[in-house]
């Protein structure tokens, strides 16, 4: 995943395409950032399954931010967040659609053995260590509570 990161870093600079760029490397950053982390506590360089976690809270903070920015008024800023998430998100695997996500959802609510809403915090944990990055959690917690009345 860190060689698809440089490539696409590469190319923008060859098209100098400037905000690619920056968003770029703010991708490449915040990875490095946890290297650094992990090394200073002794563990091994981030996985690709963790760039993906990296890269899935870098884009709700983004999607956050743009819905802050609109009720602001701030069109031009939120168009920009917005952008920096469809740039980011095309490392990002497949996403499901919405039919795979219920069938998902379905499949740990059976397997945890979820009885009720106190075992919520267990299906979203398995659902976000099954399918890290592919499925927006948000809609998925709604369907699982749904699930679990």
């Amino acid at each position: 995943m860190r060689e698809a990161i440089h490539a696409a870093l590469k190319e923008a600079q060859n098209s100098q395409d400037k905000c690619r760029i920056s968003v770029l490397r703010l991708v490449l950053a915040a990875v490095k950032d946890r290297d650094i982390a992990n090394r200073n506590a002794g563990k091994d360089p981030v996985s690709d399954k963790e760039i993906v976690g990296i890269l899935s809270k870098m884009i709700s903070q983004r999607k956050a931010s743009a819905a802050d920015y609109e009720q602001g008024g701030r069109l031009e800023l939120a168009d920009q967040e917005r952008y920096e998430s469809k740039v980011i998100a095309e490392f990002l695997p497949a996403q499901m659609c919405e039919d795979e996500v219920k069938q998902a959802c379905a499949a740990v609510v059976e397997d945890t053995g979820a009885a009720g809403l106190r075992d919520m915090g267990k299906c979203m944990n398995t659902l976000k260590q099954k399918f890290p990055g592919q499925m927006d959690f948000s809609k998925a917690s709604g369907i699982v509570r749904g699930m679990l009345r």
